[in-house]
């Protein structure tokens, strides 16, 4: 008996131990936004009561960007030094909620309202995180394969501007591989390696805690083998070889014309022309001889 009461005791002081250190604790609401939208931060208030003064801070250094006395009835909002938020933040003047409209990735960070009342004055806490719109991932063929396999080999990147991003392939609903970065500047890869035959629906998924992009598998259009891949190669150098060859007969008839006509205007211009000169010559007389008068006498044959 003495044994279960000092047990009793014992859970008694933890529990109030517990609620002591918890109770001093500013709980921290967590809100998240996609950037280029608008977000409310609430103050959880239905109405600000007269003499409330509520005030709104940003950053570690809690620097007042609103605040609104309910005795002056008007909200005000200043910006902090490095002139971020401009002429964003829009302060309800019914219930001091901070509206942040437009958002921006460098708007992310530590939000606090202060509610200074007469009665039950309150601080509470938000952490912000602003996220950038994902890019599409896109999908490729690695590398080519022999034409003996069986397999298609991809890859799926994303050049990331983002944090807290995650890039995965997925098998319907399965995840089959993922990778995660949380530095802006990193560019994500992952491979896949599926068969040519391979009836899966395959696709890769860029996410991050709030949204995500998804490019769908076409395996179709992307798996080929060396050869399907080669076959047009080799016949456009077939066609440009050709083309190549053309080329070099051409420039070669034109080069040995350009040369005969080279020579031939050479020899027309060693060539000199002379006017011709004509001498009369006498004619001279024919002195005919009249031959002799000539007698012929017949010829008797003897048998």
């Amino acid at each position: 008996m003495k044994k279960m009461f000092c047990s009793f005791v014992f859970c008694c002081l933890c529990f109030w131990r517990l609620v002591g250190v918890f109770a001093g604790t500013d709980a921290v609401k967590i809100v998240s936004v996609m950037e280029g939208d608008s977000v409310t931060l609430n103050s959880d208030l239905t109405e600000i009561k007269a003499r409330d003064i509520i005030t709104w801070t940003f950053g570690p250094q809690r620097t007042k960007i609103a605040q609104i006395n309910k005795e002056d009835g008007k909200p005000a909002t200043s910006d902090v030094p490095d002139g971020r938020f401009g002429d964003r933040l829009k302060l309800d003047d019914q219930t001091g909620s901070l509206t942040i409209t437009n958002t921006r990735t460098e708007d992310s960070g530590e939000y606090q309202i202060i509610i200074k009342r007469t009665s039950n004055p309150a601080t509470n806490n938000f952490k912000v995180t602003v996220y950038a719109r994902l890019p599409v991932p896109v999908i490729s063929n690695s590398q080519c394969l022999s034409s003996s396999s069986s397999n298609c080999s991809l890859v799926c990147s994303s050049v990331l501007n983002v944090s807290d991003a995650t890039l995965s392939w997925n098998a319907g609903i399965s995840v089959l591989s993922s990778i995660s970065a949380s530095d802006l500047s990193i560019s994500l890869s992952l491979p896949l390696e599926v068969e040519y035959q391979d009836k899966n629906t395959y696709s890769c998924v860029l996410n991050n805690p709030i949204s995500n992009q998804t490019t769908h598998l076409d395996i179709n259009t992307l798996c080929h083998t060396c050869a399907e891949f080669l076959t047009p190669l080799i016949s456009a150098a077939a066609v440009g070889f050709l083309l190549l060859i053309v080329a070099v007969v051409i420039f070669c008839i034109y080069k040995k014309q350009r040369k005969t006509d080279q020579q031939d205007q050479a020899r027309n211009e060693d060539i000199t022309y002379a006017d011709p000169t004509f001498l009369k010559r006498k004619a001279q007389k024919s002195e005919v001889k009249v031959e002799e008068e000539v007698v012929y006498a017949g010829v008797v044959t003897k048998n």
